[in-house]
């Protein structure tokens, strides 16, 4: 883990890290803190009841998402956004003084614009926020750099929430708040002073300020990438689902836990801390690249612990007084609530930020803040229905545990839906819990592995499982060419029917198979694709290199691509290796987590690439290990 938190020492992130995480809590701040003003002191405002005008706050700070989102993202697409973070900090702190005018007027309406131009702040910001990421870290750095941004935009929503309350709550004057939020809003000035440029991917892009058309301009360009859009809408549910969440904390704390105010910030901490943890976890179990393996993992957990925070829930805590705190942690039932709290946090992590960094890794780079922008309005949308959703369920008298496990059982539908449209995701959780569950896997060289464009993956073939630990190692998908018999194979069968392998048999077996997986290979190369080949023709019997096959020089005399040797060592007598002659016989022959290896090197020149140059260089990266 100290590979993501090495970036906090350099330049090119942390002072980004550090005006992000003092917008968030700056945002929070004087949100919670008018909210809690006009909760508490609701006669010296207004006649509206506190309900009303809290939901009242909550929407006015969302709306501008909808109306300026695309705006915002062409504006992050044309200007520098280092430049552009700067110009919305001053705004910031412009908004500031319109709040403070409007605390000396004890003015609703002038509090309510300043929170109007926050919102707007907010807006400005979000595609800078995620699309500025892929301009000043590297390919191996986005999973940690967004693991860092999304624990601390929790925990900044946390302080800043608290900060509110107490700032509302202490202060004589209520302009002091803005008073305090203008400080936050010029040191997130000052750090911004130090994010480097960001030069503008289309510098010469004509603004279109019509919000409906740009949106579904915005909305359109997601598409052009079916997992890309797909992921945007898996993190749009995420927001719904955890909006749902935290939404229900007062009067979950209330009603059903029986507590104060002190609980709902319990409640609130124990999920934010579980969002920190996840988020941090997710660049060592990833290895540092994207793994959208996780993906899967992540929805299994927000799933089982939803529906165990129904069944943990408590009943007839709730009294005519709320009990303290202490009291309330002195019950067995509370922490069974909060390790779901913890978990639902902790999976959310797994789940989320691989999300957004495959959104910044596969988006095209002129477009990617419009395509951020996209993603905001979905999110914003997402959660605006889902808020509306859960208040008419509760209207018509289901209780807050119900609605979670509703919850819980919606989110499963709605994975079930997204891996049934992409099996990548499910494909690389299968990888990857395979992977890690049989084998320690030690790997060296995947930078090697181009993050674009077409190449040729060349290895030994050791084990029946060769290519699921490739798939669960490389960065991107790969089309494997698999001898069609091992399409019969149950587990790995389907795993490779659904990742695109192409079946392939000999001459004398049936040459028109061999010709159509000639034809396809230069389809997926012509596509851009990663294509693994094993030159060897089938898994070696003894452990040793077999003599490559011609068939990799007629696919490069075809299709002239880079060629990535990689070589697999440590699985020579495994269960999955012909070590007793046949295959698969020997369940746990070598125990649990045996240590395997994966060495890749550096890409050929297709030109002149012999089998027998291809050969040398596979056996120079395996070594003497088998």
């Amino acid at each position: 883990m100290s590979g993501q938190f090495g970036l906090l020492k350099q330049k090119r992130f942390a002072p980004f890290f550090a005006t992000q995480f003092l917008g968030a809590f700056n945002d929070n701040l004087f949100k919670n803190a008018l909210v809690v003003l006009l909760t508490f002191q609701a006669a010296h405002w207004t006649t509206l009841k506190p309900e009303l005008l809290a939901n009242l706050a909550a929407g006015i700070f969302i709306l501008p998402f909808f109306l300026f989102s695309a705006t915002a993202g062409q504006l992050a697409d044309k200007l520098d956004k280092a430049m552009l973070a700067r110009l919305v900090k001053v705004l910031e702190m412009a908004i500031m003084g319109v709040a403070a005018v409007g605390f000396f007027l004890t003015s609703l309406p002038v509090l309510m614009g300043a929170l109007f131009l926050l919102g707007c702040h907010s807006t400005l910001f979000g595609p800078v926020k995620y699309a500025i990421l892929p301009q000043h870290l590297h390919a191996d750095e986005l999973v940690g750099g967004n693991a860092l941004i999304e624990a601390g935009t929790f925990v900044a929503i946390l302080l800043g929430t608290l900060a509110g309350g107490l700032l509302a709550g202490s202060v004589e004057h209520p302009a002091w708040i803005a008073v305090g939020a203008f400080v936050v809003a010029l040191a997130g000035y000052v750090t911004s002073r130090g994010i480097p440029a960001a030069p503008a991917p289309v510098p010469e892009l004509r603004i279109n300020l019509n919000p409906l058309s740009e949106t579904w301009r915005n909305i359109a360009f997601a598409r052009e990438n079916r997992t890309v859009f797909l992921s945007i809408l898996g993190i749009s549910w995420f927001w719904l689902y955890g909006a749902l969440f935290l939404a229900q904390f007062p009067a979950y704390a209330k009603f059903v836990l029986g507590g104060g105010e002190s609980s709902v910030t319990l409640l609130l901490a124990t999920f934010t801390v579980g969002i920190g943890l996840g988020s941090m976890l997710c660049e060592r179990m990833s290895g540092k690249h994207v793994e959208i393996g996780l993906v899967p993992f992540g929805s299994i957990g927000l799933t089982l612990f939803g529906l165990d925070l129904y069944f943990a829930s408590p009943a007839g805590l709730a009294g005519t007084t709320p009990h303290d705190l202490l009291a309330l942690l002195s019950l067995p039932a509370i922490w069974r609530v909060l390790f779901d709290l913890l978990m639902l946090g902790v999976f959310g992590g797994f789940f989320i930020v691989p999300m957004y960094a495959l959104v910044q890794l596969r988006s095209a780079p002129e477009h990617r803040a419009r395509v951020i922008a996209a993603n905001n309005i979905l999110n914003a949308l997402f959660m605006v229905v889902g808020a509306l959703g859960a208040a008419a369920l509760l209207g018509q008298g289901m209780s807050i545990p119900a609605l979670f496990a509703l919850g819980a059982l919606l989110n499963a539908a709605v994975a079930i839906y997204i891996y049934g449209l992409v099996p990548e995701f499910l494909l690389r959780f299968i990888a990857w819990l395979l992977v890690r569950a049989v084998y320690r896997l030690r790997t060296s060289g995947l930078e090697h592995i181009p993050h674009e464009g077409a190449a040729v993956l060349v290895a030994n073939h050791v084990s029946f499982a060769d290519a699921v630990v490739i798939m669960g190692a490389a960065p991107r998908p790969i089309r494997f060419v698999m001898d069609h018999r091992i399409f019969r194979t149950p587990l790995l069968g389907f795993i490779f029917r659904h990742c695109g392998a192409i079946p392939i048999a000999s001459a004398k077996e049936d040459p028109a198979m061999l010709e159509a997986a000639f034809a396809e290979v230069a389809r997926a190369l012509a596509n851009g694709d990663l294509v693994g080949i094993f030159p060897e023709g089938g898994l070696t019997r003894d452990g040793e290199l077999q003599p490559f096959r011609p068939g990799i020089s007629r696919i490069l005399r075809d299709n002239p691509v880079p060629v990535v040797p990689m070589a697999l060592s440590g699985l020579w007598g495994s269960f999955f290796s012909r070590i007793e002659g046949k295959a698969m016989q020997t369940p746990f022959r070598r125990g649990m987590f045996s240590a395997i290896a994966l060495r890749v090197g550096p890409p050929l020149p297709p030109e002149a690439l012999t089998p027998e140059r291809l050969f040398a260089s596979v056996l120079a990266l395996r070594g003497d290990c088998r």
